[in-house]
């Protein structure tokens, strides 16, 4: 795998006054105006000024009715907009951003969950302000040995990025548990940053703390950087995305892949291991990062199939077309706001087509989206016929012995 190259390559200082300066800039100033971004926003019904507005309004100069409305509050930066432009504006990754980071300096008022989670990245290194003494606690039960990079004294094979859902909450533990058995079962030469790790910072940047987004990424880099390693590996979708968009690691050498990617790609000495079958019909979601923004819909549907028992089905809306899970930008910590506009919740909207499309198992491949969408289950009454699973949850069920 090539390392990993920064797909925005717009200069890290640039403001919304620089921006048509800038090869981007030039971009966004070849806007049809086609009202294609708006059509794929899933929440465009509520925006007052929905992208391609949002270019209008910069092209006249009056980009200051936008910031003051706050329409941006209800971007999720799911990528639907951007991967249907005709033109390849990076709405989602450039103007969008910038946009957000002003509308969050003129806010009289930050959103009371989504202002505390960006307080606790700031102050705890994770949006949920728990010590980071506490972010390898996880490993003491995880079954297998899971090796701290710092004592293990050598070069390791396998960084794993754990990232903070899935060593905090507890249900990403068990994704967590379940890649190291994996990892384990493989064979695989890897460690974790244990304590040290800190977010990656991805919703920092998505929802418009530029300056949290700096911090986390420069102490990240720097961390990383006392290691020697072959690859950085992380299941969750959203520091895969950071890693990819706005990390400097291709200057480091460094290659990034999912965990579906990694374990995609030794398939061949994986699938023999996989013996216990699986009765179920899956569906998978796919996430916006991973897929909208980084092209990766095979992997973790390849994988799927190599369970014995299992039989995939696709919902009505997938691969490019997929709905969000309304947790990105912000959006994980936005959902009472979002109530209070009478929004409805993305996630629910995804399970009704999880069951429309016969499936008892929805699976996933991003920490965020299995808090979303098992509450979404239970509140819609969907929990006696439909169970959220991430795939190495599946396939570490599947594991022989």
């Amino acid at each position: 795998m090539a390392t990993a190259e920064r797909l925005v390559t717009c200069p890290p200082d640039t403001t919304l006054e620089t921006l048509l300066a800038t090869p981007e800039g030039h971009t966004i100033m070849s806007c049809l105006q086609c009202g294609t971004c708006a059509g794929a926003c899933p929440y465009g019904e509520h925006m007052e000024y929905p992208p391609r507005q949002v270019i209008n309004m910069l092209w006249r100069g009056m980009l200051q009715e936008v910031i003051a409305s706050g329409s941006l509050l209800r971007c999720v930066a799911c990528y639907a907009c951007m991967s249907k432009c005709p033109r390849g504006i990076r709405l989602t990754d450039v103007l969008l951003p910038l946009v957000k980071e002003q509308t969050l300096a003129t806010l009289t008022e930050l959103p009371g969950e989504l202002q505390k989670s960006l307080e606790n990245m700031s102050r705890y290194g994770n949006p949920m302000g728990e010590s980071p003494r506490k972010r390898a606690a996880w490993t003491a039960s995880a079954g297998v040995p899971v090796p701290l990079i710092a004592q293990a004294g050598r070069p390791v094979d396998v960084l794993w990025f754990v990232e903070c859902y899935s060593s905090f909450y507890a249900r990403g533990q068990a994704v967590s548990k379940a890649t190291a058995k994996l990892f384990a079962a493989l064979g695989a030469d890897f460690a974790i940053l244990g304590n040290d790790e800190k977010c990656a910072g991805e919703c920092g940047q998505m929802t418009w703390e530029s300056g949290l987004f700096e911090s986390l990424s420069e102490y990240n880099v720097k961390l990383l950087s006392k290691y020697k390693f072959g690859r950085i590996v992380t299941g969750d979708a959203h520091a895969y995305n950071a890693f990819h968009r706005r990390y400097p690691l291709a200057e480091k050498g460094w290659e990034v892949e999912h965990t579906v990617e990694y374990l995609a790609q030794r398939l061949d000495e994986l699938k023999p291991k996989l013996m216990k079958p699986r009765d179920a019909v899956v569906t998978y979601h796919d996430n916006c990062c991973l897929g909208r923004g980084m092209g990766c819909f095979d992997a973790p549907r390849t994988l799927l199939q190599a369970i014995p028992g299992v039989k995939l089905v696709e919902m009505a809306h997938c691969r490019e077309n997929s709905l969000c899970c309304g947790g990105g930008g912000g959006g994980m910590w936005l959902d009472t706001y979002y109530k209070s506009k009478d929004m409805e919740r993305l996630s629910e909207r995804r399970v009704k087509e999880a069951a429309a499309a016969g499936a008892s198992v929805l699976a996933v491949a991003c920490p965020y989206e299995l808090s979303r969408f098992e509450d979404a289950v239970k509140t819609l009454g969907y929990d006696k016929q439909l169970v959220v699973r991430d795939v190495v949850e599946l396939l570490a069920e599947s594991l022989e012995g």
